[in-house]
């Protein structure tokens, strides 16, 4: 089972990790780490959940994971030197510490802390990948309802209603469809009160499991 960063280095490494940088709050929808920037930084996502995505050579984003509270951004850029391979975009308000490369790096060595991390790298890179296969694979439905239901175990809130700060076209962009097919698929859960519209834009997911359920009717 994948673990956020904060179980695999304790809780009193995490918080010494955070008191390297003071908190900073970022708003819904803003780029938190830019593909192909260099690494001059890691992000310490204290809370808020944030989006991974993939930008291709026509500019199309494809989503590769969601991230939540507890999560270390950017590290392996900083540990192998190499530009950022994907852009995190927050997916609602959060709560971020951004710890320089250098400190970052001397904090890593100091407490053994490399191995851990490489194995967790690894994690992700095959969570990435069997999200690639279900975007290649499944069908829009499924795609959108896997898509949300990602972004509310990622949330920060426990609330009933969950708000997704995008639009039909983002979210048809990162799983790979039409928006008319996002239309089309997001129809029979608006009629039956699923999801709504939110204020202030995005959508307003408010029955998860009875949208994942049919979703797999339609696969």
């Amino acid at each position: 089972m994948y673990q956020p960063h904060s179980m695999v280095i304790g809780d009193e490494l995490w918080a010494r990790l955070k008191a390297l940088a003071p908190q900073r709050v970022r708003p819904a929808r803003s780029v938190l780490l830019r593909q192909g920037d260099p690494a001059t930084h890691v992000i310490v996502l204290e809370s808020g959940s944030t989006l991974i995505t993939l930008a291709g050579n026509c500019g199309e984003r494809t989503l590769l994971a969601v991230r939540g509270a507890g999560e270390l951004l950017g590290e392996l850029a900083v540990l192998d030197s190499q530009p950022r391979t994907a852009t995190v975009i927050a997916a609602e308000t959060c709560q971020i510490r951004i710890v320089p490369a250098a400190a970052f790096l001397t904090f890593v060595e100091e407490h053994d802390l490399l191995a851990p991390l490489l194995r967790h790298a690894i994690a992700r890179v095959r969570e990435s990948e069997a999200v690639r296969l279900e975007l290649a694979t499944a069908s829009v439905p499924l795609r959108l309802a896997s898509a949300l239901s990602r972004l509310v175990e990622a949330a920060s809130t426990s609330a009933p209603d969950l708000a997704v700060r995008l639009t039909q076209t983002e979210l048809s962009q990162m799983i790979g469809a039409s928006r008319n097919a996002v239309v089309n698929a997001l129809k029979p859960w608006r009629e039956q009160d699923w999801v709504r519209t939110a204020s202030g834009g995005g959508l307003l997911v408010r029955d998860i499991h009875s949208i994942q359920s049919h979703a797999r009717t339609q696969a």
